[in-house]
């Protein structure tokens, strides 16, 4: 057995792992709540963390709490984020109490102790760690801080990353036309360029939209504490904390215009959420028209070759498979799941509380997280070196009857549908059946029915 301590708390005595740095409140979360498995996100954990810094710095200046108490606690949050393992201080399950209280304490007690050995007196958990704060206003503001730094240092970045590369991808392909698809069907032609700039706006829109979220997103519930009246916290605290956390992170936050909101709800969350679904679902469209291109080589459309990362069967020797957009569409299925369960939770406000912020703190960083490095891998292993199969380009291009398409304003509708369904019918290239069929030269024909023009607006 492992050797013992025993901790106090409100509730009485209970035995914590002697080596621990955490306390009472941890370990009864620990019994309580044998759920998942899964501990709540690292970048959470880093923003809590600030946050708790933040506050002790904020209520030194403010002559709230004994500066030495202050500064203890603000260098035992510096030496946690130091320290590459310090994950394992924080063993609470994300489904856990709704309000986040039992990381919340697992934060206050772990940084006690610490700061208790660093100045050499005792600091308490609640009375100093988490003075003027609770639970209901930390928790939703590491939420949007974490959530903002996610965006800020990884999914902005990897996003205007992978437009980056397709817009260049695209210019190096301009000069490749292919048979356009809609309904998966032949369609008139597309240049390569137009494709790959199709799926750069796409994410450009996304990247339009995730920015117009971070003014709300970097607004924080700090300073309402329980219910949003601000009870027990200095009167400049709000304003002090957030100035202190913008000044650790590079970032700028403001308090919240209204506590309450931001307390009672997490409706910014979960628009934030929404936003990251339809970045998914562009990530899913990109995906799935690499795989349709890349299909075959011989028995799909094999237009292009996507680079050959690993073996693709077990059982079927030389076979390679589109795994990076593979990958990609799982981990926007994912997103896509994330968001359904944030939507439940979101509506999980309850008067002056939401109850279920530990799972919104984790569906919305995980799919921050899957976005941002499946967009790099999209980018950089799947989009910037696939290769452009001309001669199948060419093959099906000049067989495509729905070429006839650029003489509808010469010989009519029902004419030109007459041509394209014998040419189908005979399997034959379009533009002699329309030389046989109409009173155009061969000339003319080859003027009208160039793929290239056809792709000109």
């Amino acid at each position: 057995m492992k050797n013992m301590r025993i901790e106090t708390d409100s509730m009485g005595e209970l035995e914590v792992p002697a080596e621990a740095l955490y306390r009472a409140q941890t370990q009864r979360a620990i019994h309580n709540f044998p759920i998942s498995g899964q501990i709540m996100p690292e970048r959470f954990i880093r923003a809590l963390l600030n946050a708790k810094a933040a506050a002790a710095l904020a209520n030194k200046e403010l002559g709230a709490i004994n500066p030495k108490h202050a500064d203890a606690i603000s260098d035992a949050a510096d030496q946690l984020l130091g320290d590459p393992d310090f994950m394992l201080h924080f063993p609470v399950d994300v489904f856990q109490t709704g309000s986040g209280t039992s990381s919340n304490m697992n934060a206050n007690e772990v940084l006690a102790s610490i700061a208790t050995e660093l100045c050499g007196e005792e600091i308490s958990p609640n009375d100093h760690v988490n003075y003027g704060q609770s639970s209901n206003d930390i928790i939703p503001s590491a939420i949007h801080i974490s959530a903002a730094v996610g965006l800020h240092e990884e999914l902005l970045p990897a996003l205007e990353h992978l437009v980056s590369v397709t817009r260049l991808k695209a210019k190096q392909l301009h000069k490749y036309v292919k048979t356009g698809r809609t309904h998966l069907m032949d369609a008139m032609p597309v240049r390569m360029s137009q494709s790959l700039n199709s799926w750069a706006t796409q994410i450009e829109q996304n990247l339009t939209q995730l920015n117009t979220q971070q003014p709300l997103l970097q607004s924080l519930a700090q300073g309402g504490t329980a219910v949003g009246t601000g009870i027990n916290a200095h009167p400049k605290f709000a304003d002090t904390f957030a100035s202190t956390v913008s000044a650790r992170l590079g970032i700028t936050f403001t308090p919240a215009e209204n506590f309450f909101a931001h307390i009672g709800s997490q409706d910014i969350a979960v628009a934030l959420s929404g936003q990251l679904k339809s970045t998914a679902v562009s990530l899913l469209k990109v995906s799935n028209d690499l795989r349709w291109m890349n299909s075959g080589p011989l028995a799909g459309l094999g237009e292009i070759e996507l680079e050959a990362l690993q073996p693709g069967s077990s059982i079927m020797p030389g076979k390679v498979n589109p795994v990076i957009p593979e990958a990609t569409a799982m981990a926007a299925a994912q997103v896509i799941g994330n968001d359904t369960t944030i939507t439940v939770a979101g509506q999980s406000g309850n008067f002056e509380l939401n109850v279920m912020l530990p799972l919104i703190a984790h569906n919305l960083l995980q799919s921050i997280t899957l976005l941002s490095n499946s967009s790099r891998l999209l980018a950089d292993k799947a989009i910037y070196s696939f290769t452009v199969n001309e001669n199948k380009l060419q093959e099906t291009l000049s067989r495509n009857p729905i070429l006839v398409t650029a003489l509808n304003p010469i010989i009519g509708y029902l004419k030109a549908a007459d041509i394209a369904k014998q040419a189908y019918k005979e399997g034959r290239p379009i533009i002699d059946v329309a030389e046989e069929n109409t009173q155009l030269s061969r000339e003319k024909l080859l003027e009208l029915l160039d793929p290239a023009k056809l792709t000109l607006s």
